[in-house]
């Protein structure tokens, strides 16, 4: 083959794919609604089973389940007829998926699962297969052919099963109300999941790592502080550790411009009183927002009474995740 035949083929093969996704159209009708209707009403957990290909789809399925509000898992049909079937409860649904209807690893534990009395949900090439038959109900993802050349290797199959599958798992977490905040704690390691729940008291420093020095101070001492703690910014607090202002890396150069002592001239004499801060209790992605809305680099964390509670800077949401 050439080259243009080789880009053919790969569009041949997109195109294929595409029209056996469009083909699905069809078929979101009763028997998807019902299936969505089990899976909302399912009191115990969704178990996904298929083997080959269609493992590999049962799995990718059950896990976008289990991330959009459904406890799911994958149990592989070959290890359920040696024990995993224990895992299986008769309050649980399972979704069995087989493109021929007729796995032989599937038929083995066919019998058992109808004597558990967990209902089921098939998905499958064949309507009259059966495991089709044998289910409670069955979604039909038949193709009209493989996009492989040879007709042999699941393609098409397996894309139009894993469409279905994201279909089924759209439809049930729109239904139950799934939103952003759900999703966050279901992915506490992902991006979305640090900026919805992480707050400013998770990423800030606090307690003697607080770069906090007193308005009496002389610049060179405050300077030495400043640059231990490596925020680029220092809190101003009384004796009390209440809150006064800030002095920060701009405060610096523009202090320098006037040829100040740093050796005399106290840290309170050209601190930049009050300023931007936020509390500890505050999202994370908040105080984000304000640097940016802000153009500063660093934020003091003040409680509302005016105590000193910590300080961030954009390096501390970045180590964070949050950015």
């Amino acid at each position: 083959m050439n080259r243009e035949q080789t880009q053919q083929l790969a569009i041949d093969v997109l195109n294929t794919e595409a029209n056996a996704i469009l083909a699905l159209r069809q078929r979101i009708d009763d028997d998807f609604l019902r299936a969505c209707d089990l899976l909302l009403s399912c009191s115990g957990r969704v178990v996904v089973c298929g083997i080959g290909k269609s493992g590999h789809i049962a799995g990718k399925i059950a896990a976008t389940l289990a991330s959009t509000g459904t406890a799911a898992f994958f149990v592989h049909p070959g290890e359920a007829s040696h024990g995993d079937l224990g895992m299986i409860r008769p309050e649980d649904i399972v979704i069995a998926i087989s493109h021929s209807g007729e796995t032989a690893e599937l038929m083995v534990i066919l019998p058992v699962l109808q004597r558990i009395g967990c209902q089921m949900i098939s998905i499958t090439g064949k309507p009259a297969s059966t495991l089709a038959r044998t289910a409670t109900v069955n979604l039909n993802v038949a193709v009209a052919h493989e996009a492989c050349p040879l007709g042999l290797a699941p393609t098409s199959s397996t894309t139009a099963t894993l469409a279905m599958g994201d279909a089924l798992a759209v439809a049930v977490l729109q239904t139950r109300g799934f939103n952003e905040e759900d999703f966050a704690f279901s992915h506490p390691g992902g991006s979305l999941g640090k900026r919805l729940l992480l707050r400013v008291s998770d990423v800030m420093v606090s307690g003697t790592d607080i770069p906090l020095v007193s308005a009496d101070v002389v610049v060179k001492e405050a300077l030495v502080e400043m640059s231990a703690r490596q925020l680029g910014m220092l809190l101003i607090g009384d004796e009390n550790r209440k809150y006064i202002g800030v002095f920060t890396d701009g405060d610096l150069r523009r202090s320098l411009d006037h040829d100040i002592n740093i050796y005399e001239t106290r840290i309170g004499e050209i601190m930049t009183r009050g300023g931007q801060t936020i509390e500890p209790d505050r999202m994370a992605v908040d105080a984000l927002n304000l640097m940016e809305q802000q153009k500063i680099m660093a934020l003091p964390v003040v409680e509302a009474d005016g105590s000193i509670a910590g300080a961030l800077n954009m390096h501390s949401l970045f180590r964070a995740g949050v950015v």
